[in-house]
């Protein structure tokens, strides 16, 4: 039982009698609470988000081992100097802590939106950085080719392997972040990368450089696949689409922004090298200001820290997380953590149609690093580093895709308060079938504008502005549909969204410069154009269908809210 507190100090300001620990803990999540008692409290909205809240539940049950003891009774180690075992806890419910309420200040959603903002940015600067150094080796391939002796081929793969770190690391990081929390996944990524990283650079033969290739790739991928389920933590519906917008910037103009930053670097006084010490030196300040200021988002890890302060506060050693009472498994954990992406992935429709959708164009975005230089250093004679600027054409439309996204967001407000804040997936569909129309039309636009040096050079280049407005389009509405879907196990979805897109952009530039060298460049963009022309019909069947799938679903704990 809890010890009872003397009676002058069971009603004054929790500080009076919080540990020094926990009274730092608790100021910090309660001082800027007043925000939220001026913001007007609909009864529904509240029921709504409690329910959302009690959903972790769901989670935390299907996250780590299992409530049901792994210790038959009979093996139960004593509890030493001859004491009988206590009394289990009566009412054990009563001691198991939970949000107070949809307005708890210790809910990550809660948190001073300056705060929120914050950390969303820095993370957010890590995926730029971790996906700028996923195409940086194209601009490096000339100078490593003449220093190591291997050819155009061999040279692809250091781009492959990167990007099929990708596809590998989701696999560890994905459930670690459900088992231990997003930040110390996330710090040890972004470690892992920056070591490996300097590792390509100080390399003295072509093994080591492929080889800490993939494994930079693979410590980034905690950054590209937990950054997406982070934000989800630290932004509700309101806000979301805003937060994905951007990270889905950074994960394409990271690699759009390498061929002309990595190509005039490799072209310097300063060689190939430094196009991988730039990015893994800017890595390491970004692991800095991640450690600062970034903290934990993962709601159920927030109730164990929480606990652990009451603890402490009322001595009531109870006290305790969910989380807490969950044991770790091997086989479950493989299940239930390692298997969950992969699950996901192979049985949810909407997972798997939508993933399939967006690898293509994933692929797309990495097989342009090859066919770039075909078009503008083959067709017309540019030199390494100015043959990456027809890139900035890319940039311009992926900030156009942006733009319409979020020009759309106070519509989506209107229809999400209109509906008692209660979001429909759904909703987001429209701009990505806009996206899907526009990005076909850029391939066939590339394909025929770039193949002969009478047409302008300006031509192609424009093409990437219809392009990037559709890449953009597509993947932010994609990322948002996902979470909204699959809101709890968001971690889960991305990561099976993150392997197989990556799994996928890995292959690209293996096969693009052979294949538009082969087709010429007027008919492999024509092929490319049929392929995504192909793939339009995906999000236009979910819009009418996507309801319907939703409710057949085992991984939506979410969608019975919205029938509320």
């Amino acid at each position: 039982m809890a010890r009872a507190l003397p009676p002058e100090k069971q009603d004054p300001e929790p500080e009076l009698w919080l540990s020094s620990e926990g009274r730092d803990l608790a100021s910090e999540s309660y001082r800027d609470a007043s925000h939220l008692e001026a913001q007007p409290t609909d009864s529904h909205h509240d029921k709504i988000e409690l329910e959302r809240i009690h959903t972790y539940r769901l989670q935390q049950q299907a996250t780590v081992g299992s409530a049901r003891s792994r210790t038959p009774r009979e093996y139960w180690l004593p509890m030493g100097a001859g004491k009988p075992y206590p009394p289990e806890l009566p009412h054990s419910d009563d001691y198991v802590v939970e949000f107070e309420g949809s307005d708890d200040p210790m809910h990550p959603q809660n948190w001073p939106m300056k705060r929120r903002v914050t950390i969303g940015a820095l993370l957010t600067f890590c995926a730029l950085v971790t996906a700028y150094a996923s195409a940086v080796f194209a601009t490096a391939s000339d100078g490593a080719m003449k220093e190591f002796g291997f050819g155009r081929e061999v040279a692809a793969l250091g781009t492959t392997l990167y990007v099929l770190g990708f596809s590998a690391g989701p696999t560890v990081w994905a459930p670690a972040s459900e088992l231990i929390g997003r930040r110390w996944p996330l710090l040890v990524g972004m470690f892992g990368f920056d070591i490996f990283t300097i590792a390509t650079a100080v390399a003295k033969d072509t093994q080591t450089v492929m080889l800490t290739r993939f494994f930079s790739g693979f410590f980034a991928a905690s950054v590209i696949a937990l950054v997406p389920a982070s934000l989800s933590d630290l932004f509700n519906s309101h806000h979301r689409g805003i937060a994905i917008a951007v990270y889905t910037m950074s994960v394409f103009t990271g690699p759009f922004t390498s061929p002309f930053i990595g190509g005039f670097t490799a072209a310097s006084y300063l060689g190939w090298r430094w196009t991988l010490y730039i990015p893994a030196f800017v890595g390491f300040f970004s692991l800095i200001l991640m450690a600062l200021f970034c903290r934990e988002t993962y709601a159920p890890i927030i109730l164990v820290q929480k606990a652990a302060i009451l603890r402490r506060q009322t001595r009531n050693w109870g006290i305790h997380a969910r989380q807490a009472e969950l044991e770790i498994d091997f086989r479950e954990l493989v299940t239930k953590n390692l298997a969950r992406p992969f699950q996901i992935l192979f049985t949810e429709p909407i997972a798997f149609c939508l993933t399939l959708y967006m690898s293509f164009i994933y692929g797309i975005a990495y097989a342009f690093l090859q066919a770039y230089p075909v078009v503008f250093e083959g067709t017309y004679g540019m030199i390494e580093g100015v043959s990456g600027l027809p890139f900035i054409g890319l940039i311009i439309g992926e900030m156009s895709g942006c733009a319409f996204v979020l020009s759309l967001q106070r519509s989506y407000t209107r229809k999400l308060q209109a509906n008692n804040n209660i979001a429909v997936p759904e909703w987001r569909l429209p701009p990505c079938i806009v996206g899907g129309i526009a990005f076909a039309g850029g391939l066939f636009w590339f394909g025929w504008t770039g193949w002969t040096k009478s047409i302008h050079w300006m031509a192609p280049t424009a093409s990437g502005v219809v392009v990037g407005f559709g890449l953009t389009s597509i993947f932010m509405q994609g990322f948002n549909y996902l979470l909204d879907s699959y809101l709890s196990f968001a971690a889960s979805a991305f990561a099976a969204n993150t392997m197989m897109r990556s799994m996928v952009g890995s292959v690209f530039p293996l096969f693009t410069r052979q294949m538009f060298d082969n087709l010429g460049i007027q008919w492999a963009g024509t092929l490319l154009g049929c392929l995504a022309v192909v793939m339009i019909p995906i999000p236009v069947l979910f819009l009418f269908f996507g309801r319907r799938l939703r409710r057949m679903s085992r991984l939506v704990p979410a969608d019975g809210i919205k029938e509320a």
